[in-house]
Parts: C-alpha cells; structure tokens; sequence
C-alpha cells in the first residue's frame, strides 16, 4: 500500500460495462480505507448518489445517462470525471466542461487513472483542467484532428489555460 489522497475515500464508479468497473477496481484496490462503490445502470448509480457522501464519481457516457448523472453528481458537490470511449467527442469533451465534470478520459487510458483521480482529489477545477490538457492534449488532436478546437478557440484556451470557471450551481428547493 502506498501513500495518496485516494486512502480513505469513497468513490462511485458507473459504467454499464462490468469489465470496465472490474478493471478500475483492480487499479484502485491498493489504496488503504478506500471504499469502491459500483453501479451498472442510471438507476442504481443514481440511487447511490442520493444515499451517499462520495469523494470522487467516475462516469461512463453512453449506456448510464452519463450526463444525467454527471449533473446530478455536480449539484451534490461531488467531484465527477468522465471516462468513455464511444462518446469520445468534441462535443462529450465540452458538454464535459461545460456541466463541470473535473477531468475527461478515453478509457484507453484506464490503465493510468490514478494520477487523473489524484488530480482532481488535490488540484482546483481550473488547474486539474490544465493538467488534463497537458497530459492529454495530443490524444485529443490526434482523435479530434489538429482543427478540433477551431470553432471556439476562445473557450478552449480558457480551459487548456487552467481559466476556464464553469457557471455555478444553483440549488432550487
């Protein structure tokens, strides 16, 4: 067991594909107290938002309402991050943003989500936004093409820049 901000936590994993839950319970089972909460459907994942406290969601898009669940994961102050691989898109990455995920991952990089999780546990919105980029900006392009972010270029600095600060929730009663 090694030292890290995931010690202790308590994170919800959703995804409709039982492989993919399976796998991101392999890479996180080393981290001591941790408590891996896991749903395969909108349902139960939303259910498990609405009972608990949790430090950290990670989201599938497609197949869970991915979205749905995304906004819901906001409006609770859960810090949420988005990993896909069908919805791999501009417009999932910005939609992502937008909604005020904390970082977006193709699940090909699965294999290195520790330090993705790690950053969002210990950096600001903004700044854990820059380090996606950093870490990511050349899948992005490579998936995307070099022109992906053309249409709002202004947008898409302000995010890469670490400057981007999505709209405040606001919690009708």
């Amino acid at each position: 067991m090694r030292e890290s901000v995931l010690n202790n936590k308590r994170i919800l994993a959703v995804d409709d594909e039982p492989d993919v839950l399976e796998a991101l319970e392999e890479q996180l089972e080393e981290f001591e107290g941790l408590v891996f909460d896991k749903a395969t459907d909108y349902k139960t994942a939303y259910e498990l938002l609405r009972s608990w406290s949790y430090d950290l969601v990670i989201l599938d898009i497609m197949g869970v309402r991915g979205f749905d669940l995304l906004n819901a994961a906001v409006h609770l102050g859960f810090p949420a991050v988005m990993l896909t691989a069908h919805a791999f898109s501009v417009e999932a990455l910005e939609k992502s943003v937008e909604l005020g995920a904390r970082a977006y991952l193709p699940k090909e990089k699965l294999a290195e989500i520790v330090p993705f999780l790690e950053d969002v546990l210990t950096l600001s919105h903004q700044a854990g936004w820059k380090r996606v980029f950093d870490r990511l900006g050349g899948v992005f392009t490579s998936k995307f093409g070099k022109e992906w972010q053309k249409d709002r270029e202004a947008f898409w600095k302000e995010v890469q820049e670490g400057n981007y600060q999505p709209a405040p929730v606001i919690l009708k009663k």
